[in-house]
């Protein structure tokens, strides 16, 4: 979706100071939509809101919403005047001030950097046209690539510590057309998690509703790409987030999250620190840098072959990374004294450390912050939150109580934990810990043994196996009959179809691998058919309902009918069931001119997710292709310029040396 851009200025002809006559719709017309359209931007301006409604609600909405805002001061009108003040208030940056020539600048703008554009008898002078509107599209990108979190608005420069508002509690109006396709948008964002469809959570961030929501729309899939371990993707969504707002401190957080999970573990500890830099209370950082110091302590001593006793050594020898890890955790805890994850982390790692070196620094803080623990713990009133409450109040029952009470403390958290399989396993994996290290090993194996019962009754979550290899397909279609320049004549089927074969065969295709493509006449139900032959599973994802795909993409082929019954025959033959992208993905986004995306140039994109989130290095990328640009948009030329923005391995049966 591109950027949007609401224009603030004069409509019609109206007088300048000097008496002369200014044509504003002609300047916009000429100048500033061109100007601003070629620097890829999305240009509304009042007079074009088409929808019925309260204008001043719109004009609101619009000020608040909009990527950036152009404001021309030719004139003193007071309207612009009004919204160029509106948007200052609202936002912090975001905003272009141009005019055409006036005698004198206002006060309140007059060091404010500004476009001067050029007229002659009032309207844009065609002797300097083209320069003004490389001018204003060059000021465009210039200002959207700035240093995000720059004020550029005097309101928010002279009031340093003034934040703007939530946009999401300013839904203005009554329509609230934004925010409905936002809520159906995550919605879909919700499915798709639930369902593991990393693929098409990539296809519905880049696809979100309303600009100024893309913060929040790559927030959300890169919670859910990081849920589902996708954490080169979610690290993606994360910076996204944090191109539109440096100063979120959740996409902060998640960033920092999927770099320790990518063993990027500088990185994260800066991303932490900075956090806290910017607020010494940050709970959640201070959380997240005491799991990245007891990661490090862990991996220091924790080393395959080493027995229990060295490994008990090493772990006692690394003391002082321990000690980062009781302050992190502790730090959090007394910023919130109800956040009992990192307040029982603190406690129990207070006790090993004494265990570990026999230094009792920790005892009287240990003992204090166990209480709090216990009555944060207790006083949990969420259901979600339940397991994990009582999970602690079994941790605190390892340190210091017997294994019958730690027994009869984990079945009672074990009872709220809703058949989570997951949950269960990251409490073992965490316990587990203890036991390597000896600590309190009565108890800790009666915890162990509780949760390795109940984990046993509950059955696991299935992981699917990923393919060996996956190959990713696109090319053309046989030609109409009727084609005026042959591109794939009928008469060069048989060619095409050994080709692909043979390329398949070096490339050691076989039932581990996994194959992807449309499913129209010609090349992909070539490859489509070549991959059955050799056992390669086959996922076929369509851009249309069935019959309008079969109508679009078979059936105006040469032998079209002929085609009709081999696709038939193929997806007959599917292990994989078709995936339809209408039914997966709802219906095609809109731009602000109610222009619908291409479908095939969406499906492309579709395809692409899908085969990446199997492994980038898997992907292999077949193209039946002559190098050309397609009959419209969404063909061939376009997959191959999206696989080569994200992957080199290309495969390209180049049709002019076939045929």
């Amino acid at each position: 979706m591109n950027l949007h851009v609401f224009v603030a200025m004069p409509f019609g002809i109206k007088a300048a100071d000097d008496g002369c006559l200014i044509d504003f719709d002609q300047v916009y017309a000429e100048l500033i939509r061109p100007a601003l359209e070629s620097a890829g931007l999305e240009v509304l301006r009042a007079d074009e809101e088409q929808g019925a409604g309260d204008i001043r609600a719109d004009l609101f909405q619009e000020l608040l919403m909009a990527d950036l805002v152009v404001a021309d001061l030719t004139l003193d009108n007071p309207n612009v005047w009004y919204e160029l003040g509106v948007r200052h208030a609202l936002r912090s940056r975001g905003v272009i001030l141009i005019q055409g020539p006036r005698a004198a600048q206002p006060f309140d703008t007059y060091t404010d950097r500004k476009l001067t554009y050029h007229l002659h008898d009032g309207t844009p002078d065609p002797n300097t046209l083209a320069a003004d509107i490389a001018a204003l599209a060059s000021m465009a990108k210039n200002t959207l690539n700035a240093w995000r979190g720059r004020k550029t608005s005097p309101v928010y420069s002279l009031l340093p510590n003034l934040e703007e508002p939530d946009w999401r509690r300013l839904r203005v109006g009554n329509t609230l057309e934004y925010w409905e396709n936002h809520d159906e948008w995550a919605t879909r964002i919700e499915v798709a998690r639930n369902a593991n469809r990393p693929e098409d959570i990539l296809v519905l961030a880049d696809e979100a509703p309303a600009t100024p929501l893309r913060v929040e729309a790559h927030l959300k899939a890169g919670e859910a790409l990081r849920r589902m371990r996708h954490f080169n993707f979610a690290l993606e969504q994360c910076e996204l987030a944090l191109e539109f707002a440096p100063g979120n401190d959740e996409a902060a957080r998640q960033r920092g999250v999927c770099l320790q999970h990518l063993g990027r573990i500088d990185e994260a500890r800066a991303a932490y620190k900075n956090l806290i830099e910017n607020d010494e209370d940050d709970i959640e950082a201070w959380e997240l840098l005491g799991r990245l110091d007891k990661e490090e302590w862990v991996s220091a001593w924790r080393i395959e072959g080493h027995t229990p006793e060295q490994m008990r050594q090493d772990a006692a020898y690394e003391d002082a990374l321990l000690r980062d890890t009781i302050l992190s955790y502790s730090r959090a805890f007394r910023s919130s004294p109800g956040h009992y994850l990192s307040g029982i982390n603190a406690v129990m790692m207070m006790h090993v450390y004494r265990e570990l070196t026999g230094d009792t620094r920790y005892e009287r803080e240990a003992a204090i912050m166990a209480g709090g623990v216990a009555w944060a713990a207790s006083c949990e009133h969420d259901d979600d939150c339940r397991f994990w409450a009582l999970a602690n109040l079994g941790a605190l029952a390892i340190i210091d109580k017997d294994p019958a009470a730690v027994g009869a403390a984990f079945r009672e958290a074990i009872a709220h934990a809703d058949n989570d399989w997951l949950a269960l396993q990251a409490t073992y994996k965490h316990l587990a810990l203890l036991a390597v290290l000896g600590f309190r090993p009565d108890n800790v194996n009666m915890a162990l043994g509780t949760l390795e019962r109940a984990m046993l009754r509950i059955k696991p979550p299935t992981s699917q196996r990923q393919p060996d290899k996956v190959f990713l397909f696109s090319g053309h279609m046989i030609d109409r009959p009727d084609r005026a320049d042959p591109r794939f004549p009928a008469d060069k089927e048989a060619i095409a179809a050994a080709r692909i074969g043979e390329l398949l065969d070096s490339l050691g295709a076989g039932p581990d691998d996994l194959a992807m493509a449309q499913g129209a006449a010609g090349g992909d139900i070539l490859f489509a058919e070549a991959c059955l032959a050799r056992g390669v599973p086959f996922q076929m994802l369509l851009p249309l309902e069935e019959p309008d795909f079969i109508e679009a993409s078979i059936l105006p082929s040469a032998s079209g009918e002929a085609w009709r019954q081999r696709y038939l025959a193929l997806r007959d033959k599917l292990t994989l069931p078709p995936r339809i992208m209408p039914d997966e993905l709802g219906p095609l986004p809109r731009d602000r001119d109610g222009r619908e995306m291409n479908a095939f140039e969406r499906c492309n994109l579709w395809l692409l997710y899908s085969a990446l989130t199997q492994g980038l290095s898997r992907v292999r990328f077949i193209c039946l292709w002559n190098g050309g640009g397609g009959d419209g948009a969404g063909g061939t030329a376009h997959m191959v310029r999206e696989v080569k923005r994200r992957t080199g391995q290309v495969s390209w049966l180049d049709t002019r040396q076939l045929w």
